[in-house]
């Protein structure tokens, strides 16, 4: 699945123009659960559970690498639970749009026993500004839908009642900012140079670009 996203990704980025934008969904009742712990656990060992947790997280790393660094904006579609990994790689997004009844942010480590890599807690201090916010977010493991979600300045809307108002929300704002024509390069280091926690933790070094000689 992550070799999939991360090609899709290359494919999205070698097609870019100055008039593009990424947009993220999925189907169904889940935007991403997370890791698969699952495949964790039947490892049959804690040592193998630990080996196989940390090659999830290793290799899970550069798709939010890859998003912190691409060339246009994205925006995350999120049509229900973004939970634990999948809430991460919704915040690895410039903007993000829910449902109104049915999506859910949810950060389950603390309820199941896991500590945070340090790229997700680096990820939630760029990307959450309320410390409050983040208390509630990680150490109390609150589920938050959509509406508190917009209070707590995580996302863009949440006035949508199905998946596929979501999506239209969210390719209609794509294309609001597709039609800006920006610089893809500018517009990634512009990127970097906001988040330097979390793209400092990534190895994600801001360029100086010029893109208009006449400036």
């Amino acid at each position: 699945m992550i070799n999939s996203i991360l090609s899709s990704l290359s494919q999205v980025k070698s097609q870019a123009t100055a008039g593009s934008a990424l947009v993220t969904t999925s189907r169904g009742k889940f935007f991403s659960n997370g890791f698969d712990l699952a495949w964790a656990h039947a490892a049959g060992s804690n040592t193998g559970a630990r080996d196989r947790l940390r090659h999830m997280i290793d290799i899970f790393k550069p798709i939010i690498a890859e998003l912190l660094s691409f060339p246009m904006p994205t925006i995350a579609a999120i049509n229900g639970h973004a939970a634990a990994a999948g809430f991460v790689l919704a915040l690895s997004h410039d903007y993000l749009f829910m449902r109104r009844d049915k999506g859910v942010l949810y950060m389950s480590e603390v309820d199941i026993g896991l500590t945070l890599p340090d790229y997700f807690a680096a990820m939630f201090r760029s990307k959450v500004g309320s410390a409050q916010a983040r208390r509630d977010i990680l150490l109390k493991a609150a589920k938050i839908k959509g509406e508190q979600a917009m209070k707590m300045g995580i996302v863009e809307s949440a006035a949508h009642d199905s998946e596929e108002q979501v999506v239209e929300a969210s390719m209609r704002f794509g294309e609001q900012l597709a039609a800006r024509k920006w610089n893809g390069q500018v517009y990634a280091e512009i990127r970097k140079s906001l988040y330097p926690d979390i793209c400092g933790n990534l190895g994600l070094v801001a360029k100086e670009v010029l893109a208009n000689s006449k400036l």
